[in-house]
């Protein structure tokens, strides 16, 4: 019989139009980690078009936790991403919506399937709060970067 899956979401709202936040969302980098403000590392393996492909590793106490995740681009406002890993699996599906003002409603829907190292699924409580706060700190670093990006010269 298979791990169970449980389904997680979040929604969030950025300071920036859609168009920048999608390409800000999607432009993946080895320093992502640290704007998540999570340790460990990520290695980039291959960025195209349409697709990215990527590894991260996590140090635990039980040693590390290993994922790579192939994304798959969906302009002007979608992307996907499926991961595999040695404690979990997910099936990520990201969406964004121009709202008035020049803000962004984002939304990560999320199909989580742990492996028998991983144990059991998080509540869906406590990983959507580790998700609304690594997406709290992304949006963070999206909105200076628009900012500094936007920013007239004073004269």
């Amino acid at each position: 019989m298979g791990a169970a899956t449980t389904v997680y979401q979040i929604r969030t709202t950025f300071a920036v139009p859609r168009e920048f936040a999608f390409a800000w969302c999607t432009d993946y980098t080895e320093a992502d980690r640290v704007l998540q403000g999570e340790e460990g590392s990520r290695q980039i393996l291959r960025k195209g078009a349409r697709t990215v492909v990527y590894e991260d590793l996590t140090p635990t106490d039980q040693g590390w936790m290993w994922s790579r995740q192939t994304v798959t681009l969906r302009p002007p406002n979608r992307w996907t991403a499926k991961a595999i890993g040695n404690y979990r699996t997910w099936d990520l599906f990201y969406s964004l919506r121009q709202l008035p003002n020049g803000r962004t409603e984002f939304t990560l829907r999320g199909r989580r399937r742990a492996t028998p190292l991983g144990g059991k699924n998080p509540p869906k409580a406590v990983l959507e709060k580790e998700l609304r706060t690594v997406w709290r700190n992304l949006g963070a670093a999206m909105e200076r970067d628009y900012r500094a990006r936007t920013r007239r010269p004073s004269r």
